[in-house]
């Protein structure tokens, strides 16, 4: 796992770039390739890109608060609240491919339910409460995203998300702090679950997008341009035969 140093949202997604740059061209000097897909590998994990977000002011940050849950602020768990509400269409920037959903399925501490929790590496927004006690650590991490997105679209997005839930004080609900595995296949299905598809994400993205073009920071143009270009690689990957579709039906 490779942690980057946090910065400022687009300097952030600069040095994304440059370290998936640097990756690529030692892995090609040594005879060898280096791949960001999501779900290279038939029955083993997948490739994330947990995003952390953390809400500063007047160099005071706006996501700690004692006694709440995980020391979270209101800020803070609205902003949770903006990003689980938006969870289906962000997956449209943050899991843009098909075989990013490859990656989101249960069984591989995969990212797939709409939930937060402080504990829990199956819930879409985790708190990390085990690296340290300092207010200024106080974060949420976003666990859907893959290396495969787009930094610029995917980190804009997320914090658009976020902000919504904050503008419009959106309630998270309760925390999920069960062990899945525990839990009674009733209880299991009570819980909601990320999008199973690219195309699923993309149909979430074109209903779900007021949220996005808020300052003009996505304009509708351009969502509808994104939207258009997917639905290309969603038509070949739909309509070209599988390898594993000859192994079963040939």
């Amino acid at each position: 796992e490779i942690d980057l140093e946090f910065s400022p949202l687009l300097s952030m997604a600069d040095d994304l770039l440059k370290y998936k740059y640097v990756v690529k061209n030692v892995a090609k000097q040594h005879g060898m390739t280096a791949t960001f897909m999501p779900k290279p590998l038939f029955e083993d994990n997948g490739s994330g890109m947990h995003v952390h977000s953390s809400i500063w002011k007047k160099n005071k940050t706006l996501m700690y608060k004692k006694g709440n849950y995980a020391d979270l602020s209101d800020f803070a768990l609205y902003y949770i609240g903006g990003i689980l509400k938006h969870a289906p269409s962000l997956l449209a920037f943050c899991a843009p491919t098909t075989n990013s959903y490859k990656r989101l399925v249960p069984g591989f501490e995969a990212p797939v339910n709409i939930a937060y929790s402080q504990a829990n590496r199956t819930a879409s927004v985790r708190i990390p409460c085990n690296y340290t006690a300092s207010p200024k650590a106080k974060r949420i991490e976003f666990r859907c995203p893959d290396p495969s997105s787009n930094p610029y679209l995917a980190f804009s997005a997320i914090l658009m998300a976020g902000l919504d839930g904050v503008k419009n004080k959106i309630n998270p609900g309760k925390s999920l702090d069960k062990d899945l595995y525990a839990l009674s296949e009733s209880e299991v299905k009570k819980i909601p679950t990320v999008c199973g598809s690219l195309r699923e994400a993309m149909e979430s993205l074109d209903k779900d997008r007021k949220f996005l073009t808020q300052g003009n920071v996505f304009t509708d143009d351009q969502i509808d341009a994104y939207i258009a270009l997917k639905y290309e690689e969603i038509y070949n990957f739909e309509h070209t035969p599988h390898p594993m579709e000859f192994q079963m039906y040939y």
